[in-house]
Protein backbone atom coordinates (compact mmCIF):
# COMPACT_ATOMS: atom_id res chain seq x y z
CA UNK A 1 0.00 0.00 0.00
CA UNK A 2 1.11 3.28 -0.75
CA UNK A 3 0.33 6.31 1.61
CA UNK A 4 0.44 10.13 0.78
CA UNK A 5 -0.70 12.85 2.73
CA UNK A 6 -0.03 16.64 1.59
CA UNK A 7 1.43 19.97 3.62
CA UNK A 8 1.02 18.18 6.69
CA UNK A 9 -2.39 16.67 6.63
CA UNK A 10 -3.70 13.52 7.93
CA UNK A 11 -1.85 10.46 5.42
CA UNK A 12 -4.30 8.34 3.14
CA UNK A 13 -3.97 5.35 1.22
CA UNK A 14 -3.58 6.60 -2.31
CA UNK A 15 -6.72 4.90 -4.42
CA UNK A 16 -5.18 5.13 -7.86
CA UNK A 17 -8.61 7.39 -8.49
CA UNK A 18 -10.90 4.54 -7.12
CA UNK A 19 -9.65 1.15 -8.23
CA UNK A 20 -11.22 -1.65 -7.13
CA UNK A 21 -7.98 -2.50 -5.06
CA UNK A 22 -5.83 -0.18 -3.68
CA UNK A 23 -2.62 -2.02 -3.39
CA UNK A 24 0.59 -1.08 -5.52
CA UNK A 25 1.00 -4.64 -7.26
CA UNK A 26 4.91 -3.65 -8.32
CA UNK A 27 7.83 -2.80 -6.83
CA UNK A 28 7.57 0.67 -8.14
CA UNK A 29 4.76 2.98 -8.92
CA UNK A 30 4.42 6.45 -10.76
CA UNK A 31 2.37 8.70 -8.56
CA UNK A 32 0.16 10.92 -10.76
CA UNK A 33 -2.15 14.19 -10.61
CA UNK A 34 0.12 15.58 -7.90
CA UNK A 35 0.22 19.51 -7.53
CA UNK A 36 3.25 21.31 -7.99
CA UNK A 37 5.21 22.94 -5.25
CA UNK A 38 3.70 20.69 -2.76
CA UNK A 39 5.39 18.63 -0.43
CA UNK A 40 3.97 15.32 -0.05
CA UNK A 41 4.77 12.91 2.24
CA UNK A 42 4.77 9.02 1.59
CA UNK A 43 4.64 6.01 3.49
CA UNK A 44 4.58 2.44 2.05
CA UNK A 45 3.34 -0.49 3.97
CA UNK A 46 3.40 -4.41 3.21
CA UNK A 47 0.21 -6.37 3.09
CA UNK A 48 -0.74 -9.93 2.22
CA UNK A 49 -3.61 -9.47 0.46
CA UNK A 50 -6.46 -7.55 -0.02
CA UNK A 51 -8.54 -9.07 2.89
CA UNK A 52 -5.64 -7.85 5.09
CA UNK A 53 -4.36 -5.14 6.91
CA UNK A 54 -1.82 -3.16 6.47
CA UNK A 55 1.92 -3.64 8.40
CA UNK A 56 5.86 -2.85 8.62
CA UNK A 57 5.14 0.93 7.30
CA UNK A 58 8.01 2.17 6.08
CA UNK A 59 9.85 5.15 7.75
CA UNK A 60 8.15 8.64 5.55
CA UNK A 61 9.77 10.51 2.83
CA UNK A 62 8.66 13.64 1.48
CA UNK A 63 8.96 14.43 -2.23
CA UNK A 64 7.59 17.20 -4.69
CA UNK A 65 7.14 17.46 -8.49
CA UNK A 66 9.72 19.71 -10.38
CA UNK A 67 7.10 21.65 -12.31
CA UNK A 68 8.67 21.02 -15.08
CA UNK A 69 8.45 18.34 -17.81
CA UNK A 70 9.64 15.20 -18.04
CA UNK A 71 13.19 14.50 -19.41
CA UNK A 72 13.53 12.06 -23.21
CA UNK A 73 12.68 7.81 -22.26
CA UNK A 74 15.12 5.67 -23.82
CA UNK A 75 13.74 2.19 -24.81
CA UNK A 76 16.56 -0.43 -26.29
CA UNK A 77 15.40 -3.61 -27.92
CA UNK A 78 18.19 -6.32 -29.31
CA UNK A 79 16.49 -8.01 -31.93
CA UNK A 80 19.26 -10.62 -31.43
CA UNK A 81 18.56 -11.61 -28.19
CA UNK A 82 15.81 -13.93 -26.32
CA UNK A 83 14.12 -13.56 -23.90
CA UNK A 84 11.34 -16.09 -24.07
CA UNK A 85 8.06 -17.11 -25.58
CA UNK A 86 4.82 -14.75 -25.54
CA UNK A 87 2.37 -15.72 -23.21
CA UNK A 88 -1.35 -15.06 -24.28
CA UNK A 89 -3.42 -14.62 -21.67
CA UNK A 90 -6.02 -12.71 -23.28
CA UNK A 91 -7.60 -15.92 -24.72
CA UNK A 92 -10.40 -15.79 -22.26
CA UNK A 93 -12.70 -12.66 -23.08
CA UNK A 94 -15.74 -11.80 -20.99
CA UNK A 95 -19.11 -11.35 -22.07
CA UNK A 96 -22.59 -10.49 -20.77
CA UNK A 97 -24.86 -13.74 -20.50
CA UNK A 98 -24.77 -16.09 -23.97
CA UNK A 99 -28.57 -15.86 -23.93
CA UNK A 100 -28.37 -12.14 -26.07
CA UNK A 101 -27.48 -14.54 -28.98
CA UNK A 102 -30.91 -15.40 -29.10
CA UNK A 103 -32.28 -11.56 -28.81
CA UNK A 104 -33.48 -9.62 -32.25
CA UNK A 105 -33.51 -5.61 -31.98
CA UNK A 106 -35.05 -4.00 -28.81
CA UNK A 107 -35.50 -0.50 -30.56
CA UNK A 108 -32.97 0.95 -31.26
CA UNK A 109 -32.02 -0.85 -34.82
CA UNK A 110 -28.84 -3.38 -33.42
CA UNK A 111 -29.97 -7.10 -33.66
CA UNK A 112 -28.41 -7.98 -30.52
CA UNK A 113 -27.58 -11.90 -31.72
CA UNK A 114 -26.21 -10.92 -34.78
CA UNK A 115 -24.05 -8.41 -33.74
CA UNK A 116 -23.30 -10.16 -30.26
CA UNK A 117 -21.98 -13.34 -32.27
CA UNK A 118 -19.93 -11.13 -34.56
CA UNK A 119 -18.18 -9.64 -31.65
CA UNK A 120 -17.27 -13.22 -30.37
CA UNK A 121 -16.16 -13.99 -34.03
CA UNK A 122 -14.00 -10.44 -34.43
CA UNK A 123 -12.53 -11.54 -30.64
CA UNK A 124 -11.96 -14.77 -32.20
CA UNK A 125 -10.36 -14.17 -35.52
CA UNK A 126 -8.20 -10.85 -35.04
CA UNK A 127 -7.38 -11.40 -30.89
CA UNK A 128 -7.12 -15.06 -30.82
CA UNK A 129 -9.83 -15.48 -27.71
CA UNK A 130 -10.67 -18.97 -27.59
CA UNK A 131 -12.94 -19.06 -24.59
CA UNK A 132 -15.63 -16.83 -23.37
CA UNK A 133 -16.66 -16.59 -19.40
CA UNK A 134 -20.17 -15.50 -19.34
CA UNK A 135 -23.19 -15.01 -16.53
CA UNK A 136 -26.25 -17.24 -15.97
CA UNK A 137 -26.78 -20.25 -18.13
CA UNK A 138 -28.61 -21.49 -15.25
CA UNK A 139 -31.21 -18.30 -15.32
CA UNK A 140 -34.53 -19.45 -15.89
CA UNK A 141 -34.75 -17.37 -19.26
CA UNK A 142 -32.52 -20.86 -20.32
CA UNK A 143 -35.29 -22.91 -18.99
CA UNK A 144 -33.18 -25.81 -17.18
CA UNK A 145 -34.83 -26.62 -13.93
CA UNK A 146 -38.13 -26.89 -13.37
CA UNK A 147 -40.45 -29.14 -10.46
CA UNK A 148 -42.74 -31.65 -11.58
CA UNK A 149 -46.40 -32.29 -9.65
CA UNK A 150 -44.69 -35.04 -7.60
CA UNK A 151 -42.19 -32.54 -5.91
CA UNK A 152 -39.06 -33.84 -8.24
CA UNK A 153 -36.61 -31.97 -10.51
CA UNK A 154 -36.54 -31.77 -13.86
CA UNK A 155 -34.02 -30.71 -16.60
CA UNK A 156 -34.00 -29.48 -20.30
CA UNK A 157 -30.83 -28.63 -21.47
CA UNK A 158 -32.31 -27.15 -25.11
CA UNK A 159 -31.50 -23.50 -24.85
CA UNK A 160 -28.08 -24.07 -23.21
CA UNK A 161 -27.21 -27.01 -26.06
CA UNK A 162 -28.30 -23.84 -28.57
CA UNK A 163 -25.84 -21.17 -26.63
CA UNK A 164 -23.17 -23.60 -26.64
CA UNK A 165 -23.24 -24.86 -30.24
CA UNK A 166 -23.47 -21.03 -31.57
CA UNK A 167 -19.90 -20.12 -29.68
CA UNK A 168 -18.30 -23.45 -30.44
CA UNK A 169 -19.23 -23.14 -34.52
CA UNK A 170 -17.33 -19.80 -34.04
CA UNK A 171 -13.89 -21.56 -32.56
CA UNK A 172 -14.94 -20.17 -28.99
CA UNK A 173 -15.52 -22.37 -25.89
CA UNK A 174 -16.93 -21.89 -22.44
CA UNK A 175 -16.14 -21.39 -19.29
CA UNK A 176 -18.97 -22.13 -17.43
CA UNK A 177 -19.81 -19.75 -14.79
CA UNK A 178 -22.30 -21.68 -12.52
CA UNK A 179 -25.25 -19.26 -11.52
CA UNK A 180 -27.59 -17.54 -11.03
CA UNK A 181 -29.95 -19.97 -8.78
CA UNK A 182 -33.06 -21.53 -10.74
CA UNK A 183 -36.64 -20.22 -9.19
CA UNK A 184 -37.14 -23.42 -9.18
CA UNK A 185 -34.48 -24.32 -6.02
CA UNK A 186 -33.68 -20.87 -4.57
CA UNK A 187 -34.49 -20.88 -1.39
CA UNK A 188 -35.87 -16.93 -1.78
CA UNK A 189 -36.28 -16.54 -5.51
CA UNK A 190 -37.76 -13.10 -5.09
CA UNK A 191 -33.63 -12.00 -4.42
CA UNK A 192 -32.35 -10.57 -7.68
CA UNK A 193 -30.20 -8.58 -9.56
CA UNK A 194 -29.78 -6.97 -12.95
CA UNK A 195 -32.69 -5.76 -14.94
CA UNK A 196 -32.85 -9.70 -15.80
CA UNK A 197 -33.77 -10.67 -12.55
CA UNK A 198 -30.90 -13.44 -11.82
CA UNK A 199 -31.73 -15.08 -8.60
CA UNK A 200 -28.53 -14.59 -6.00
CA UNK A 201 -29.98 -16.72 -3.42
CA UNK A 202 -28.67 -19.74 -1.76
CA UNK A 203 -30.72 -22.70 -2.74
CA UNK A 204 -33.13 -24.51 -0.22
CA UNK A 205 -32.21 -27.55 -0.28
CA UNK A 206 -28.27 -28.42 -0.46
CA UNK A 207 -28.59 -31.63 -1.98
CA UNK A 208 -31.12 -30.04 -5.03
CA UNK A 209 -28.11 -27.44 -5.31
CA UNK A 210 -25.87 -31.03 -5.73
CA UNK A 211 -28.33 -32.53 -8.47
CA UNK A 212 -28.65 -29.37 -10.48
CA UNK A 213 -24.73 -29.36 -11.43
CA UNK A 214 -24.46 -33.13 -11.31
CA UNK A 215 -27.17 -33.19 -14.09
CA UNK A 216 -25.65 -30.42 -16.16
CA UNK A 217 -22.44 -31.89 -16.52
CA UNK A 218 -23.71 -34.56 -17.45
CA UNK A 219 -25.85 -34.12 -20.06
CA UNK A 220 -22.68 -31.56 -21.08
CA UNK A 221 -20.28 -34.76 -21.48
CA UNK A 222 -23.02 -36.57 -23.41
CA UNK A 223 -23.35 -34.09 -25.78
CA UNK A 224 -20.51 -32.15 -26.12
CA UNK A 225 -18.03 -35.45 -25.26
CA UNK A 226 -15.38 -35.32 -22.25
CA UNK A 227 -12.65 -34.68 -24.43
CA UNK A 228 -14.40 -31.22 -25.10
CA UNK A 229 -15.91 -30.73 -21.86
CA UNK A 230 -12.56 -31.14 -20.25
CA UNK A 231 -11.35 -28.30 -22.15
CA UNK A 232 -13.89 -25.74 -20.49
CA UNK A 233 -13.71 -25.28 -16.65
CA UNK A 234 -16.70 -24.67 -14.20
CA UNK A 235 -16.70 -21.79 -11.78
CA UNK A 236 -18.85 -21.49 -8.65
CA UNK A 237 -20.97 -18.34 -8.81
CA UNK A 238 -20.41 -14.82 -9.41
CA UNK A 239 -18.52 -12.41 -6.89
CA UNK A 240 -20.28 -13.63 -3.57
CA UNK A 241 -18.62 -11.57 -1.45
CA UNK A 242 -20.64 -8.78 -2.76
CA UNK A 243 -24.26 -8.64 -1.42
CA UNK A 244 -25.30 -7.50 -4.47
CA UNK A 245 -24.82 -10.88 -5.98
CA UNK A 246 -25.49 -13.26 -2.60
CA UNK A 247 -27.35 -13.28 0.07
CA UNK A 248 -25.59 -15.67 1.97
CA UNK A 249 -22.86 -16.16 3.95
CA UNK A 250 -19.13 -17.12 3.24
CA UNK A 251 -19.56 -19.90 4.98
CA UNK A 252 -22.95 -20.54 2.45
CA UNK A 253 -20.73 -19.87 -0.45
CA UNK A 254 -18.34 -22.41 0.62
CA UNK A 255 -20.72 -25.09 1.21
CA UNK A 256 -22.01 -24.11 -2.41
CA UNK A 257 -18.56 -24.36 -3.78
CA UNK A 258 -18.23 -27.63 -2.08
CA UNK A 259 -21.53 -29.46 -4.00
CA UNK A 260 -20.46 -28.32 -6.84
CA UNK A 261 -17.06 -29.70 -7.06
CA UNK A 262 -18.40 -32.99 -5.51
CA UNK A 263 -21.55 -33.17 -8.48
CA UNK A 264 -18.49 -32.51 -11.19
CA UNK A 265 -15.96 -34.73 -10.04
CA UNK A 266 -18.64 -37.14 -9.62
CA UNK A 267 -19.46 -37.01 -13.40
CA UNK A 268 -16.00 -37.36 -14.29
CA UNK A 269 -12.61 -36.52 -12.89
CA UNK A 270 -11.09 -34.65 -15.84
CA UNK A 271 -14.05 -31.74 -15.48
CA UNK A 272 -12.05 -28.87 -13.37
CA UNK A 273 -13.81 -26.79 -11.12
CA UNK A 274 -12.74 -23.38 -9.27
CA UNK A 275 -13.98 -19.95 -7.56
CA UNK A 276 -14.51 -17.91 -5.65
CA UNK A 277 -15.03 -15.76 -8.41
CA UNK A 278 -15.18 -12.75 -5.99
CA UNK A 279 -14.75 -9.29 -6.16
CA UNK A 280 -11.39 -7.80 -5.62
CA UNK A 281 -9.37 -10.59 -5.10
CA UNK A 282 -11.29 -11.56 -1.64
CA UNK A 283 -11.95 -15.05 -0.04
CA UNK A 284 -9.13 -16.85 -2.02
CA UNK A 285 -7.51 -17.99 1.08
CA UNK A 286 -10.54 -18.83 2.74
CA UNK A 287 -11.68 -21.23 -0.11
CA UNK A 288 -8.28 -22.47 -0.55
CA UNK A 289 -7.99 -23.37 3.28
CA UNK A 290 -11.56 -24.73 2.88
CA UNK A 291 -10.76 -27.02 -0.04
CA UNK A 292 -7.39 -28.11 1.79
CA UNK A 293 -9.13 -29.11 4.82
CA UNK A 294 -11.98 -30.98 3.14
CA UNK A 295 -10.02 -32.51 0.40
CA UNK A 296 -11.74 -30.85 -2.46
CA UNK A 297 -10.29 -29.65 -5.72
CA UNK A 298 -9.40 -26.20 -6.67
CA UNK A 299 -7.98 -26.54 -10.18
CA UNK A 300 -9.45 -23.12 -11.09
CA UNK A 301 -8.41 -20.10 -8.99
CA UNK A 302 -10.63 -17.14 -10.15
CA UNK A 303 -11.09 -13.09 -9.08
CA UNK A 304 -11.53 -10.13 -10.52
CA UNK A 305 -10.22 -6.44 -9.95
CA UNK A 306 -10.85 -3.20 -12.11
CA UNK A 307 -8.92 -0.15 -12.16
CA UNK A 308 -5.56 -1.40 -11.16
CA UNK A 309 -3.09 -4.59 -12.38
CA UNK A 310 -3.82 -7.92 -11.05
CA UNK A 311 -2.22 -9.12 -7.94
CA UNK A 312 -0.33 -12.16 -7.69
CA UNK A 313 -1.87 -14.68 -4.94
CA UNK A 314 -0.14 -17.98 -6.05
CA UNK A 315 1.56 -17.60 -2.38
CA UNK A 316 -1.43 -18.25 -1.23
CA UNK A 317 -2.73 -21.19 -3.19
CA UNK A 318 1.07 -23.34 -2.53
CA UNK A 319 0.14 -22.89 1.46
CA UNK A 320 -2.85 -24.87 1.05
CA UNK A 321 -1.25 -26.75 -1.26
CA UNK A 322 -2.69 -25.70 -4.74
CA UNK A 323 0.69 -24.50 -6.50
CA UNK A 324 -0.69 -26.27 -9.59
CA UNK A 325 -4.06 -24.54 -9.85
CA UNK A 326 -4.13 -22.10 -12.76
CA UNK A 327 -5.13 -18.16 -11.84
CA UNK A 328 -7.95 -16.81 -14.05
CA UNK A 329 -8.89 -13.24 -13.68
CA UNK A 330 -12.28 -14.04 -14.99
CA UNK A 331 -13.14 -9.89 -15.36
CA UNK A 332 -10.79 -7.34 -15.75
CA UNK A 333 -10.99 -3.58 -16.84
CA UNK A 334 -10.04 -0.09 -16.63
CA UNK A 335 -12.93 0.94 -14.74
CA UNK A 336 -15.99 -1.33 -12.71
CA UNK A 337 -18.72 1.27 -13.10
CA UNK A 338 -21.15 0.63 -16.55
CA UNK A 339 -21.90 3.79 -18.01
CA UNK A 340 -18.57 5.15 -16.05
CA UNK A 341 -16.90 8.41 -17.51
CA UNK A 342 -13.79 6.12 -18.66
CA UNK A 343 -14.53 3.23 -21.33
CA UNK A 344 -14.88 4.83 -24.60
CA UNK A 345 -11.62 6.70 -24.24
CA UNK A 346 -7.93 6.61 -24.66
CA UNK A 347 -6.79 5.93 -20.72
CA UNK A 348 -8.06 1.90 -21.26
CA UNK A 349 -5.33 1.34 -24.31
CA UNK A 350 -2.38 1.29 -22.10
CA UNK A 351 -4.00 -0.05 -19.23
CA UNK A 352 -4.80 -2.92 -21.40
CA UNK A 353 -1.35 -3.26 -21.98
CA UNK A 354 0.45 -2.91 -18.90
CA UNK A 355 -2.36 -5.94 -17.76
CA UNK A 356 -0.81 -7.99 -20.34
CA UNK A 357 2.14 -7.59 -19.90
CA UNK A 358 2.47 -7.93 -16.12
CA UNK A 359 0.47 -11.15 -16.33
CA UNK A 360 3.07 -12.70 -18.78
CA UNK A 361 3.93 -16.16 -17.20
CA UNK A 362 2.08 -15.34 -13.72
CA UNK A 363 -1.55 -16.75 -14.62
CA UNK A 364 -3.19 -18.65 -16.78
CA UNK A 365 -6.06 -15.90 -17.75
CA UNK A 366 -6.73 -12.54 -18.09
CA UNK A 367 -10.45 -11.91 -19.53
CA UNK A 368 -10.96 -8.07 -20.10
CA UNK A 369 -14.71 -7.56 -18.70
CA UNK A 370 -16.28 -7.39 -21.32
CA UNK A 371 -16.25 -8.30 -25.61
CA UNK A 372 -19.32 -6.30 -26.72
CA UNK A 373 -21.40 -2.98 -25.53
CA UNK A 374 -24.59 -5.40 -25.84
CA UNK A 375 -25.01 -5.60 -22.02
CA UNK A 376 -28.07 -5.97 -20.06
CA UNK A 377 -27.26 -6.03 -16.33
CA UNK A 378 -27.67 -2.18 -15.92
CA UNK A 379 -30.04 -1.87 -18.84
CA UNK A 380 -29.78 -1.88 -22.64
CA UNK A 381 -27.35 1.50 -24.12
CA UNK A 382 -29.21 4.62 -24.44
CA UNK A 383 -26.97 6.06 -26.97
CA UNK A 384 -23.94 4.71 -29.37
CA UNK A 385 -21.07 6.04 -26.80
CA UNK A 386 -22.03 5.58 -23.48
CA UNK A 387 -18.92 4.51 -21.76
CA UNK A 388 -19.76 0.48 -21.54
CA UNK A 389 -17.77 -2.03 -20.57
CA UNK A 390 -17.19 -3.56 -24.47
CA UNK A 391 -14.30 -3.55 -26.61
CA UNK A 392 -16.35 -3.13 -29.08
CA UNK A 393 -19.44 -0.32 -29.40
CA UNK A 394 -22.79 -1.47 -30.63
CA UNK A 395 -22.64 -2.33 -33.92
CA UNK A 396 -19.02 -3.68 -33.50
CA UNK A 397 -16.98 -0.22 -34.06
CA UNK A 398 -13.68 -0.70 -32.21
CA UNK A 399 -12.76 1.80 -29.12
CA UNK A 400 -8.95 2.31 -28.34
CA UNK A 401 -7.99 -0.17 -26.01
CA UNK A 402 -9.65 -2.97 -28.30
CA UNK A 403 -6.87 -1.13 -31.10
CA UNK A 404 -4.49 -1.94 -27.84
CA UNK A 405 -5.22 -5.38 -27.36
CA UNK A 406 -5.27 -6.12 -31.58
CA UNK A 407 -1.70 -4.77 -30.74
CA UNK A 408 -0.59 -7.42 -28.22
CA UNK A 409 -2.34 -9.94 -29.85
CA UNK A 410 -0.25 -9.26 -33.19
CA UNK A 411 2.75 -9.54 -31.68
CA UNK A 412 5.21 -12.81 -32.47
CA UNK A 413 5.95 -15.25 -30.39
CA UNK A 414 9.38 -14.79 -29.32
CA UNK A 415 9.76 -11.69 -26.97
CA UNK A 416 12.97 -9.73 -27.19
CA UNK A 417 14.95 -8.06 -24.70
CA UNK A 418 13.79 -4.53 -23.90
CA UNK A 419 15.83 -1.62 -21.41
CA UNK A 420 13.31 1.60 -20.53
CA UNK A 421 15.50 4.34 -19.33
CA UNK A 422 14.60 7.84 -18.33
CA UNK A 423 12.06 9.67 -16.56
CA UNK A 424 8.70 7.16 -15.80
CA UNK A 425 10.73 4.21 -17.57
CA UNK A 426 8.52 0.86 -16.49
CA UNK A 427 5.96 2.76 -14.01
CA UNK A 428 4.43 5.54 -16.72
CA UNK A 429 6.08 4.78 -20.01
CA UNK A 430 6.62 0.55 -20.47
CA UNK A 431 7.41 -1.38 -23.84
CA UNK A 432 7.02 -4.58 -25.19
CA UNK A 433 9.30 -6.17 -28.35
CA UNK A 434 8.73 -9.13 -29.89
CA UNK A 435 9.67 -11.08 -33.38
CA UNK A 436 7.95 -13.16 -35.85
CA UNK A 437 9.75 -16.27 -36.50
CA UNK A 438 6.85 -17.54 -38.85
CA UNK A 439 3.65 -17.26 -40.92
CA UNK A 440 3.28 -14.63 -43.10
CA UNK A 441 5.46 -11.69 -41.02
CA UNK A 442 8.53 -13.77 -40.34
CA UNK A 443 10.95 -11.87 -39.19
CA UNK A 444 9.16 -8.77 -38.53
CA UNK A 445 9.81 -7.22 -35.26
CA UNK A 446 7.12 -5.10 -33.37
CA UNK A 447 8.73 -2.43 -30.97
CA UNK A 448 5.14 -1.58 -28.32
CA UNK A 449 5.68 1.14 -26.20
CA UNK A 450 2.60 2.86 -24.31
CA UNK A 451 2.49 5.96 -21.84
CA UNK A 452 -0.27 5.58 -19.22
CA UNK A 453 -1.23 5.75 -15.34
CA UNK A 454 -3.59 3.66 -13.57
CA UNK A 455 -4.81 7.02 -11.89
CA UNK A 456 -8.86 7.25 -13.02
CA UNK A 457 -8.68 10.56 -12.38
CA UNK A 458 -6.37 11.35 -15.41
CA UNK A 459 -8.18 9.72 -17.94
CA UNK A 460 -8.15 12.79 -20.13
CA UNK A 461 -4.81 12.93 -20.20
CA UNK A 462 -2.05 15.24 -18.90
CA UNK A 463 0.15 17.03 -20.77
CA UNK A 464 2.78 17.62 -18.40
CA UNK A 465 3.17 13.51 -18.74
CA UNK A 466 3.94 13.79 -22.60
CA UNK A 467 6.81 11.76 -23.41
CA UNK A 468 9.57 11.86 -26.43
CA UNK A 469 10.82 8.60 -26.56
CA UNK A 470 13.72 7.29 -28.14
CA UNK A 471 13.40 3.47 -29.54
CA UNK A 472 16.76 1.55 -30.90
CA UNK A 473 16.77 -1.45 -32.04
CA UNK A 474 19.99 -3.36 -32.46
CA UNK A 475 20.68 -6.71 -34.74
CA UNK A 476 19.33 -5.67 -37.86
CA UNK A 477 20.80 -6.23 -41.43
CA UNK A 478 22.22 -2.84 -42.07
CA UNK A 479 19.66 -1.04 -44.70
CA UNK A 480 16.66 -3.54 -45.39
CA UNK A 481 14.54 -2.32 -42.69
CA UNK A 482 11.45 -0.36 -43.37
CA UNK A 483 9.31 1.06 -40.59
CA UNK A 484 5.87 1.98 -39.82
CA UNK A 485 4.44 3.46 -36.79
CA UNK A 486 0.73 2.86 -35.26
CA UNK A 487 -0.69 4.52 -33.30
CA UNK A 488 -3.83 4.72 -30.38
CA UNK A 489 -4.00 8.40 -28.64
CA UNK A 490 -7.06 11.03 -28.58
CA UNK A 491 -5.96 11.61 -31.95
CA UNK A 492 -5.21 8.91 -33.50
CA UNK A 493 -7.38 4.95 -33.55
CA UNK A 494 -10.13 7.22 -31.58
CA UNK A 495 -13.55 7.38 -33.43
CA UNK A 496 -14.50 9.93 -30.72
CA UNK A 497 -11.89 12.23 -32.19
CA UNK A 498 -14.19 15.06 -33.78
CA UNK A 499 -17.11 12.89 -33.00
CA UNK A 500 -20.62 15.42 -31.84
CA UNK A 501 -20.78 14.78 -28.30
CA UNK A 502 -24.47 15.56 -28.37
CA UNK A 503 -24.76 12.68 -30.82
CA UNK A 504 -27.34 9.99 -29.38
CA UNK A 505 -27.27 7.66 -32.11
CA UNK A 506 -25.30 8.01 -36.01
CA UNK A 507 -27.73 8.99 -38.89
CA UNK A 508 -26.53 6.91 -41.72
CA UNK A 509 -23.80 9.40 -43.19
CA UNK A 510 -21.99 9.32 -39.96
CA UNK A 511 -22.44 5.63 -39.30
CA UNK A 512 -20.22 5.90 -42.91
CA UNK A 513 -18.29 8.16 -41.31
CA UNK A 514 -17.37 6.16 -38.54
CA UNK A 515 -17.10 2.81 -40.60
CA UNK A 516 -14.43 4.57 -42.65
CA UNK A 517 -12.32 5.56 -39.39
CA UNK A 518 -12.68 2.52 -37.73
CA UNK A 519 -9.25 1.12 -38.39
CA UNK A 520 -6.09 1.51 -36.77
CA UNK A 521 -3.90 4.77 -37.59
CA UNK A 522 -0.47 3.82 -39.13
CA UNK A 523 2.15 5.57 -41.21
CA UNK A 524 5.73 5.21 -42.24
CA UNK A 525 8.49 5.98 -39.91
CA UNK A 526 12.03 6.65 -40.80
CA UNK A 527 15.04 6.34 -38.70
CA UNK A 528 16.75 9.46 -37.30
CA UNK A 529 20.34 7.05 -37.43
CA UNK A 530 21.59 4.25 -38.64
CA UNK A 531 24.42 3.10 -37.25
CA UNK A 532 25.54 -0.17 -38.99
CA UNK A 533 22.87 -2.82 -37.39
CA UNK A 534 21.44 -0.11 -35.05
CA UNK A 535 18.72 2.02 -36.40
CA UNK A 536 16.93 4.74 -34.12
CA UNK A 537 13.58 6.22 -34.27
CA UNK A 538 11.82 8.99 -32.46
CA UNK A 539 8.32 9.24 -31.42
CA UNK A 540 6.17 11.29 -29.24
CA UNK A 541 3.79 9.99 -27.22
CA UNK A 542 1.39 11.56 -24.76
CA UNK A 543 -0.26 10.20 -21.71
CA UNK A 544 -2.54 8.14 -22.53
CA UNK A 545 -1.14 6.78 -25.77
CA UNK A 546 0.23 3.37 -27.34
CA UNK A 547 2.69 3.75 -30.47
CA UNK A 548 4.08 0.14 -32.15
CA UNK A 549 7.60 0.44 -34.38
CA UNK A 550 6.96 -2.83 -37.04
CA UNK A 551 10.43 -3.49 -38.69
CA UNK A 552 9.86 -5.59 -41.54
CA UNK A 553 12.28 -6.29 -44.41
CA UNK A 554 12.04 -4.48 -48.24
CA UNK A 555 10.99 -6.79 -50.76
CA UNK A 556 9.65 -9.79 -48.71
CA UNK A 557 13.58 -10.42 -47.09
CA UNK A 558 13.98 -11.17 -43.94
CA UNK A 559 15.10 -8.08 -40.98
CA UNK A 560 16.65 -10.61 -38.64
CA UNK A 561 20.37 -11.79 -39.15
CA UNK A 562 19.48 -15.39 -36.85
CA UNK A 563 16.50 -15.61 -39.24
CA UNK A 564 18.30 -15.92 -42.31
CA UNK A 565 18.96 -19.75 -43.02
Amino acid sequence: MLERGRDGDEPAIVSHGGSDVPAVVETAFADTGVEDGVTYRYRVGAVLGNEHPEWHWSEPVDGAASGTSGGDVAVAVDSAGDAGELDRPWWLVGSERLTQLRFGDLGNGHPIGEEFTEALRIAHDDLGVLAVRAHAILHDDNHVVSRGDDGRLAFDFTVVDELYDQILALGIHPVVELGFMPAAIAADPDQTVFEYRGIISPPHDWAEWHETVAALGSHLVERFGIDEVARWGFEVWNEPNLEVFWTGTQDDYLRLYDGAARALKGVDARLTVGGPSTAASEWIEALAAYCEKHALPLELATTHTYGNLPLDFRGVLEDHGFEDADILWTEWGVGSTHFGPIHDGVAGAPFVLSGMRSAQHRMSALAYWVVSDHFEELGRPPRLFHDGFGLLTLGNLRKPRYWALHLAAHLGDHVLPTEVTGDGADVLVRAWAARHDDGPDRGTIDVLVWNGTVNGELMDGAPILERTIEITVAGLDAGISQARLARIDAHHSNLLDGFDPDTVWPDDAQWQSLRERDRLHEEALEPVAIDGSTNRYRVTVPMPGVVRVRLSALNGERTHKEGLR
